[in-house]
């Protein structure tokens, strides 16, 4: 039985490290973009007539109901036939945006539906416009009541980012596999990026429950849940 040879991949830790930070970039660009897209998906639905409404749906439905892979396929190799070209990172950029914000919009729909009426009938008495009572009375509950959920689906963005190597793109699944392919030792190779991926998700998980705690400390019980975890 042969030992584990560690030493080859350690080698390769610049090459790691780059797909370390490329994975970083690729989860926070699509998380910002796409809580940007979920949020416009959200009033679209909210102020704007049925006909809207309808639209939004079936762009949700289509997003979650086919596989990332294909989306990531669709949007890498299909656009450059309509003359719209872009880089494999781009590419990944886009598809992970698209898809994180159909999902992304069904959690903060939820939470604006647990928006009492009386908050939004208020709002209507001081004469505040629709856009207004959505952007002041309901947005900041609704996200508040749905962070947990929507971190969650954060992190799970950031774990399917690893889909984006088939691609070609180098990000820690992508470096991963070309390592392997260099120094034939599979399971080392994996056994440490599963050790990284797993610290990427537990600190992403941290940052949003910080985040969180900071952004509705008085709404939600989120400050109250990191308190007690720092107190253990």
């Amino acid at each position: 039985m042969s030992r584990f040879k560690f030493e080859a991949v350690w080698a390769e830790f610049d090459t790691i490290l780059a797909g370390v930070g490329l994975t970083i970039a690729l989860s926070i660009g699509a998380i910002v973009l796409g809580s940007v897209l979920a949020v416009a998906l959200v009033a679209v639905r909210t102020l704007l007539g049925r006909w809207a409404g309808h639209l939004v749906d079936a762009y949700v439905e289509l997003m979650r109901n086919t596989p990332f892979l294909v989306q990531l396929f669709m949007i890498f190799f299909g656009l450059p036939l309509i003359g719209v070209k872009m880089t494999g990172e781009w590419a990944a950029l886009l598809a992970m945006t698209l898809n994180l914000g159909a999902y992304a919009s069904e959690i903060i729909r939820a939470g604006v539906d647990s928006i009492h009426k009386s908050q939004l009938e208020a709002g209507e008495s001081l004469a505040l416009t629709r856009w207004q009572v959505f952007r002041y009375v309901i947005l900041k509950p609704a996200f508040a009541r749905v962070w947990p959920a929507l971190s969650s689906q954060f992190v799970l963005m950031m774990l399917a980012s690893s889909i984006c190597s088939f691609i070609a793109v180098r990000e820690l699944s992508g470096v991963a596999s070309i390592i392997e392919q260099n120094t034939f030792r599979s399971f080392e190779v994996y056994i440490v990026v599963t050790v990284l991926y797993l610290a990427l998700a537990l600190t992403l998980k941290a940052s949003l429950l910080w985040l969180g705690g900071r952004l509705f400390p008085n709404t939600s019980g989120l400050a109250r849940i990191e308190a007690k975890g720092s107190a253990v």
